[in-house]
């Protein structure tokens, strides 16, 4: 039994004891005005959480009314209370609190209330009616757990109480669910969200949200508002959410744990140059309908980075096989070091075979402030390259705001980028949870010489293969060969394979043996 069937499973025997009010005193009839309209603009919905599965204890203390309070002046648009009483310690009691909060604070300031939504795993209309009688304007439904003819019952209630029926997605059945619904409610009554944790294991990927907008939109008109659901614990990736073209964002942990900082959050989401402005959310969008492309396919194999290439004729032979990422070194002291009119070529040689919009341009930069760096961001300003893999350099990245010399983009978190991280030892891990943290969506790890970051043909440590891969997606590179990729990918499932080294007959020479070797070994 996993996390989410557990809750699950303690609720309905909650309800058998208790009934629907959990012990606590419902009214007989809603004391508030008519429900407000939940996430009717671009805004962030801040939690009342004392408590998770998979974090423990993290406001034990918390007062929701005046939590609620403080997040009303932070400027939530909507404010979620957890009501579940075994893993979260919330009540009912606390919905109650946070609706007398948001209506004090707004009679105060002249303002239109926050919404407020019961956040709890509910499993039929009759907990609607009681969230409507203690006060919210919004219930979470979780397609995962309800079936289809749930699902619409209880959006269906929503609708008639002018409720806004919260209807949370992540797997493919669920989308399916939410056409079902969408074909019988009016859509005025229902906002989507997508959660970045996986509910059965906790595990979070900032990628899972994006990966479904577009597909929620094709169902639900082109204004429909989604929600990006956890994994935000600070202002850098709270703007990068906000830049993928969220409606809402909702945060949990990171404001209940510090309600004081829940402003800069809230600001940098609000203020975030959203996807059409912004290249890095431009493409990582792309990067991630290619994952929702492959789940639904079947398909077993990892995305494959050839790196270090310098001709025409190998980046050719390389995306014929099926790679998917093309690598560029600019590093002065690698023996692959490209320039930009060798790079222009290449991608021209691709244009010509038909395959650039097929695969990711990766310029690999190690030094920001180095010519070579430079030449890289301007070829990514100018659309050659998709990505700048910052290679060992992510910090001097994270410390600038303005974008890099050379690019055009408002700020340097439009800059459409992924940090490579050198692993030899178990305290290196730290950098893939700190980055992550940062609203980094991937990252990928090396091996590293003193002597060389990169295309060093060593390979990191399985053990540390394997704690990395506890923390993110696996973007592995290192002394990935033909002859141990199979292995590899069977033992750590990476979501990319990053090679070079070992497809090449000399540095920056690739091996077309070797190469349809690879691809081999991989499909096999």
């Amino acid at each position: 039994m996993d996390i989410l069937d557990e809750i699950v499973a303690k609720r309905k025997a909650d309800i058998a004891v208790l009934g629907y009010s959990y012990g606590c005193e419902v009214p007989e009839r809603r004391g508030r005005a008519a429900p407000v309209p939940f996430i009717a603009q671009k805004g962030a919905v801040l939690e009342v959480k004392r408590a998770s599965p998979s974090k423990g204890d993290i406001a034990p203390g918390l007062d929701a009314g005046k939590t609620a309070a403080c997040y009303a002046a932070a400027g939530a648009a909507a404010v979620s209370v957890l009501t579940e009483r075994n893993f979260f310690k919330g009540s009912l009691d606390d919905l109650r609190a946070v609706c007398r909060a948001v209506d004090e604070a707004a009679a105060a300031s002249g303002k239109t209330p926050a919404a407020v939504l019961r956040k709890d795993f509910l499993l039929c209309p009759e907990e609607v009616d009681v969230a409507y009688r203690c006060g919210a304007d919004a219930v979470l439904l979780i397609a995962r757990i309800l079936s289809t003819e749930q699902l619409i019952l209880m959006a269906q209630r929503c609708a008639a109480l002018g409720m806004t029926a919260f209807i949370e997605l992540r797997l493919e059945e669920d989308v399916e669910k939410l056409r079902s619904v969408a074909a019988v409610v009016d859509k005025r009554f229902i906002v989507c969200g997508v959660n970045s944790r996986d509910l059965s294991t906790f595990t979070i990927d900032l990628l899972v949200p994006a990966g479904l907008l577009a597909t929620i939109r094709s169902i639900m008109g082109a204004d429909a508002r989604v929600v990006f659901e956890s994994g935000i614990r600070t202002p850098r990736a709270a703007a990068f959410a906000g830049s993928l073209g969220f409606t809402g964002m909702l945060l949990g942990e990171a404001a209940a744990r510090s309600p004081g900082e829940a402003a800069a959050l809230v600001s940098a989401f609000t203020g975030s140059v959203v996807q059409e402005g912004c290249r890095n959310a431009q493409t990582w969008l792309r990067y991630a309908a290619k994952v929702r492309e492959r789940s639904l396919s079947g398909r077993q194999r990892p995305f494959v980075k050839i790196c270090g290439l310098t001709s025409a004729d190998d980046a050719v032979y390389a995306a014929g096989l099926g790679a998917d990422f093309l690598g560029f070194v600019f590093s002065a002291g690698s023996p692959r070091c490209v320039s930009a009119p060798a790079v222009n070529s290449v991608v021209s040689g691709l244009e010509g075979a038909g395959y650039r919009s097929r695969v990711f341009t990766v310029g690999v930069v190690t030094d920001m402030c180095s010519a070579e760096g430079q030449q890289a961001f301007s070829l990514l300003n100018s659309g050659v390259l998709d990505f700048v893999q910052l290679h060992g350099c992510m910090q001097q990245f994270l410390g600038t705001r303005a974008a890099p010399q050379g690019h055009c983009a408002t700020s340097a978190a439009c800059v459409a980028h992924y940090g490579a991280v050198h692993i030899m030892e178990e305290n290196d891990i730290a950098q893939l949870e700190s980055l992550g943290r940062e609203g980094e969506p991937r990252i990928l790890i090396d091996a590293c010489t003193p002597s060389a970051a990169g295309g060093t043909g060593i390979r990191i440590a399985d053990g540390l293969v394997a704690a990395a891969a506890k923390k993110t997606r696996l973007w592995l590179a290192g002394g990935v060969t033909p002859g141990n990729a199979g292995d590899i990918t069977a033992r750590f499932c990476p979501e990319l394979l990053d090679v070079a080294s070992g497809v090449e007959s000399s540095p920056g020479c690739k091996d077309k043996e070797k190469l349809s070797a690879l691809f081999r070994a991989l499909e096999a």
